[in-house]
C-alpha cells in the first residue's frame, strides 16, 4: 500500500509521518510541501522520502491513499482535490468549519466512491481505551455522567488559526470520544472563551452534551490553564473512574520516538499513570490498557483492502461536526441548542 501525505506541519510531522513510516504492509512514498524548512527537516527524519511541490504531482508518483494534514482554512479544498483524482483520503481533524462544508466533502466521496476516513486518533489513547473497558464490564454499574478534558498551558497556540480555535480542534476529540461511547445527542449547551477582547478564535471551552440515553457529558479545554483537571471521570451507580494527564503517545513522537523505534513498549503507560477506581472509601489502580495509535492506520489498510470499514468514517465526523456547531451556536446566543432542530446543512453560524 503506497501513502502520501500533504503537510509536514506539527501534525504531520509529529502525528501522521512516524506511524506511516512504521507500518507494516505499506510505504510513504512521498511528502507535499514546498516549504524550505520543512524540507530539511524531512530529508533529516525520513531520507529515503521524497518531497513534491503538489498533491497532483504525488498523486502521478503513485499512491493508494492520501493523508491531508494542512491547516483547516485550506484543508477540505485539498481534500475535495483528492477524491475527485479517486484517490482514498484521510482528513486530519477538525474535519471541516462546519457541517455544510463536512456534507459536501461527504457527498463528493459518494459520488465518486472514494473511502474517506477521518484521523481521530484519540479514540485510540491509553486511558480511552482503559474506559471502555470498564464501560464493556460493566464495574462502574450505571453511568450518569462523563468529564473529559483536555487543558494546557500553550499561550504560543492559543491565537494560532490553523486548527478554527480550540472548540473545533480539541472539542473534536472530546465530542467523537463521547458520541463513540454514549451515542446521538439531544441537547447542547456551550461557553467559550477567547484571548482578545475580539471574539475570534476561542482558546477555552466547556461544552454539555444530554445524551438520548440520559447520560450527561461536560467538556472542556483549554490552552491557557496552568492547572489541568482530570482527563477523565466517570461517573457511575457502583464507582468511578478518574486518570490524569494525558495519553503518552504524543509526548513519545514529539521526543522523536515511534512504533518502530519502541516496538512492544510502544502505547504502555508506566503504573504511575494508571487512573484509579473508587467507591466510597475503596480506592485502588486500573492498570490501562496500552495506548495504540498505530490502530487507526493498520484499521485503514484493511478497509482499503475490503477487509472492514475504514476507521472513524465520514458518517460519524459529520454527527462531531453537528454537535459542534450546535456548541458554537449555544455560546454565540447564550441557549441551549436542541439537537432535533437543528439543521445538518447550515451553512454558517451566526
Amino acid at each position: 500500500m503506497r501513502i502520501g501525505l500533504v503537510g509536514y506541519g506539527h501534525g504531520g510531522r509529529f502525528f501522521h509521518a512516524p506511524l506511516l513510516a512504521s507500518l507494516a504492509g505499506a510505504t510513504l512514498v512521498g511528502v507535499v510541501t514546498r516549504d524550505p524548512g520543512r524540507r530539511r527537516l524531512l530529508a533529516e527524519d525520513h531520507p529515503a522520502v521524497m518531497a513534491f511541490d503538489s498533491l497532483g504531482q504525488l498523486v502521478q508518483a503513485g499512491v493508494d491513499v492520501l493523508v491531508i494534514s494542512t491547516p483547516l482554512e485550506g484543508r477540505p479544498a485539498l481534500v475535495l482535490e483528492a477524491i475527485e483524482r479517486g484517490v482514498a483520503v484521510v482528513s486530519d481533524k477538525p474535519f471541516a468549519s462546519d457541517a455544510h462544508q463536512a456534507r459536501r466533502m461527504i457527498d463528493a466521496a459518494a459520488r465518486r466512491q472514494v473511502p474517506l476516513a477521518v484521523y481521530m486518533n484519540r479514540r485510540w489513547d491509553a486511558d480511552f481505551l482503559t474506559l471502555r473497558t470498564l464501560l464493556a464490564r460493566g464495574t462502574l454499574g450505571r453511568i450518569s455522567r462523563f468529564e473529559s478534558r483536555i487543558e494546557r498551558y500553550v499561550p504560543q497556540q492559543a491565537a494560532s488559526p490553523s486548527g478554527g480555535g480550540f472548540l473545533r480542534d480539541l472539542g473534536s476529540h472530546l465530542v467523537d470520544q463521547a458520541l463513540l461511547l454514549f451515542g446521538p445527542v439531544a441537547r447542547v449547551y456551550a461557553e467559550l472563551q477567547y484571548c482578545g477582547p475580539e471574539p475570534s478564535l476561542d482558546d477555552g471551552f466547556f461544552v454539555s452534551l444530554s445524551h438520548v440515553n440520559g447520560v450527561v457529558s461536560h467538556l472542556a479545554g483549554s490552552g491557557l490553564q496552568n492547572s489541568p483537571g482530570p482527563r477523565f471521570r466517570l461517573t457511575g451507580s457502583a464507582g468511578c473512574y478518574t486518570v490524569d494527564g494525558l495519553d503518552g503517545q504524543e509526548q513519545a513522537l514529539l521526543a522523536g520516538l515511534s512504533p518502530a523505534s519502541e516496538g512492544e513498549h510502544w502505547g504502555v503507560e508506566e503504573h504511575r499513570r494508571w487512573g484509579w477506581f473508587e467507591q466510597g472509601s475503596e480506592r485502588q489502580r486500573v492498570p490501562s490498557e496500552r495506548g495504540a495509535w498505530p490502530c487507526f492506520y493498520r484499521q485503514l489498510l484493511e478497509a482499503l483492502q475490503g477487509r472492514g470499514e475504514v476507521p472513524v468514517t465520514a458518517a460519524e465526523a459529520l454527527a462531531t461536526t453537528r454537535v459542534l456547531d450546535a456548541a458554537r451556536r449555544s455560546a454565540l446566543h447564550r441557549q441551549v441548542v436542541e439537537m432535533a432542530g437543528f439543521g445538518e446543512a447550515e451553512k454558517e453560524i451566526e
